[in-house]
């Protein structure tokens, strides 16, 4: 008679396998970032959410059950919800509490991380877009911005000093989606002028207005900013955010010293080599320099590239230094092979940027 125990099925723990999205919070002080991620951990949308918080306000209700870490840089209690949603504090970049979170795999299908009103994104959307071991759990999902309908636009032309980009317009310039929030506090043509404003420094996130942070949560979840297999092409959804490429719409045809966007749609194929060096100089050599002899500085870069000899199209991205490229879909026989780019930054030239990349195109039909 054989061993019962050995009879017994052993029991089976599922293992998710599957990436989890992280969507980054961003916004300048008193913009309504906290007042965002409060909603979400409080409102019934049946999402399981696990969200970061910086800068929790005095007095949080939610504050008062945590208990921080001696270190002081985590709160060591993930929170369990009454929405589902999941809960802590970070002093830092929020990687700890990641990694803390994801021993809790299975309870959560999304992570908002906020950041503090002062951080430019850049960096931190950096650790999360290609890392290598945070990489096999999670994958950047996109920079949500929230900008103040009646105080933004005071932020957004502040001068700092030495010519620094100040930090509401890097929020701004390196968002996939703007919230702009407190419409209800200003009138409609000051929010037409906030709005005009923000779509000259990118005219690549998509644009959302709200009060007091509602919205639907469709908006800020799944924008899958940094995919490149997603079967329609990269070009086709900015057009679907309102970025018209042929007219170079949100392009600036003159040299601006403030941040803005240019774009350019060409015919015809580049090599990869060509290609990495026209990129490395704009990002790492940083010695492109427009017509009045001043170097670029780009923040964020898009672009749908044909490549010479290869049947599939080449989405590259680049966020401040860093920068990716993956072959995509191919290229169907009844299209025309083009060069699409999207510039976000300071000083750019369309003419200096457009014809230099056109110096390089070998002919169209290679």
């Amino acid at each position: 008679m054989s061993d019962s125990s050995e009879d017994e099925c052993p029991e089976l723990v599922p293992v998710s396998t599957k990436k989890i999205p992280v969507t980054i919070i961003t916004g300048f002080l008193g913009a309504g970032k906290t007042t965002l991620l409060n909603y979400i951990l409080t409102e019934q949308h049946n999402k399981k959410i696990a969200v970061i918080l910086n800068e929790f306000g005095e007095g949080s209700a939610i504050e008062k059950s945590m208990s921080v870490g001696q270190s002081g840089e985590l709160y060591e209690e993930w929170l369990e919800l009454r929405n589902g949603c999941l809960c802590c504090s970070v002093k830092d970049n929020g990687v700890k509490a990641i990694e803390n979170l994801m021993t809790k795999r299975g309870k959560f299908d999304y992570i908002l991380l906020e950041t503090t009103g002062l951080a430019d994104p850049g960096p931190i959307a950096s650790i999360f877009w290609l890392d290598d071991e945070l990489g096999s759990d999670i994958y950047l999902d996109g920079i949500v911005t929230v900008v103040d309908a009646k105080y933004g636009l005071q932020h957004l032309e502040e001068v700092k000093p030495d010519g620094v980009v100040n930090e509401a317009v890097r929020q701004v310039a390196l968002a996939d989606l703007i919230l702009v929030n407190k419409i209800d506090l200003v009138d409609q043509a000051y929010l037409h002028k906030v709005t005009d404003h923000i779509r000259s420094i990118n005219s690549l996130g998509k644009l959302v207005e709200t009060q007091k942070s509602k919205l639907n949560l469709e908006h800020i979840l799944d924008l899958h900013a940094y995919d490149s297999n997603l079967g329609q092409s990269g070009i086709e959804k900015l057009k679907d955010r309102g970025l018209d490429i042929r007219s170079g719409q949100g392009s600036s045809h003159h040299i601006d010293p403030s941040v803005t966007t240019v774009t350019f749609q060409l015919c015809g194929n580049i090599k990869t080599s060509d290609l990495d060096v026209y990129i490395q100089n704009l990002i790492w050599e940083k010695n492109v320099q427009n017509s009045k002899n001043e170097i670029m500085e780009i923040l964020r870069l898009k672009g749908e590239i044909s490549i010479q000899d290869n049947p599939n199209r080449l989405v590259v991205q680049a966020v401040h230094e860093l920068y990716d490229q993956d072959f995509t879909t191919t290229w169907e026989s009844t299209t025309r092979r083009t060069c699409t780019m999207v510039f976000i930054g300071r000083n750019l030239d369309k003419t200096v940027l457009e014809t230099t990349f056109r110096h390089l195109m070998c002919d169209e039909s290679s």
